[in-house]
């Protein structure tokens, strides 16, 4: 239940962190909402959230091109995890200094996070899922450690990366069958609520990231709870009628 709780997080951090909020500024969230899903962010250890943010717009802006940091058009493997381990291609880096990212570092919460994101991740990474259940009730240092820290870090790892993947070569296109993005079911599942990748890549404005309704999309509830707090504004969503008339003109008929 530890680990589920932080890997639970560790999504957080990333789906209504990095992605919804930061990357696509798809709703505005309130100091204190901002400072934790930072934390979250640093448990997921993927990249500071500037850094998460800029490689994910050059994604969208140039998806499945060279300037794609993890172009999906060069395999599996490449656009789940060799990406990161070759020197991106000279598109991505030329392509991507043409968009603009200074409103990331007008975020102080942003800045402070890049400013001590090293120790920020040893923390809440390693040291605090490590130390909670051996302090709290009596686990292992070896259980907790290898459970809750690593074999956590290592599926949520995976599972972000087959939103890249998998969603970009397996499921149905209801919203626009001329791009790669794809719906699918079991990356939904695990990436709480990021497999409705088609519907993503047609509207990247919307909060909820797949359409509203009886969808399993965990983020959308944690942001919709948010906004009940007061801590979220400024939803932004697809009109009916926009999705609708989009899915006659470019969809595969699927939904």
């Amino acid at each position: 239940l530890s680990a589920y709780f932080c890997f639970l997080m560790t999504a957080l951090g990333v789906t209504a962190g990095a992605h919804r909020l930061w990357s696509h500024r798809s709703y505005k969230a309130k100091l204190p909402l901002r400072i934790f899903l930072a934390a979250a962010n640093s448990m997921a250890f993927q990249n500071d959230i500037y850094e998460w943010s800029r490689d994910h717009r050059v994604h969208h802006k140039y998806s499945e091109t060279d300037a794609d940091p993890h172009n999906a058009r060069r395999g599996f493997f490449f656009s789940h995890i060799g990406w990161l381990f070759v020197r991106k291609h000279r598109d991505v880096i030329e392509k991507g200094r043409k968009l603009d990212f200074t409103d990331l570092l007008d975020d102080p919460v942003v800045r402070f996070q890049r400013k001590y994101y090293k120790s920020s991740v040893v923390l809440m990474c390693f040291v605090i899922p490590t130390f909670v259940p051996w302090y709290l009730w009596g686990e292992s240092l070896w259980n907790a450690y290898f459970l809750a820290s690593i074999l956590r870090y290592t599926i949520s790892l995976n599972v972000t990366w087959l939103v890249n993947s998998a969603a970009h070569m397996y499921g149905n296109r209801p919203y626009d069958k001329y791009i790669n993005p794809r719906q699918n079911t079991l990356v939904t599942l695990g990436a709480i609520g990021e497999g409705f990748h088609n519907y993503h890549h047609t509207f990247p404005f919307d909060y909820s990231a797949s359409e509203l309704g009886l969808k399993f999309n965990p983020t959308t509830w944690f942001i919709d709870f948010m906004f009940w707090l007061g801590l979220v504004t400024d939803r932004k969503q697809a009109p009916k009628e926009m999705i609708q008339a989009r899915k006659e003109r470019t969809g595969d008929g699927s939904a």
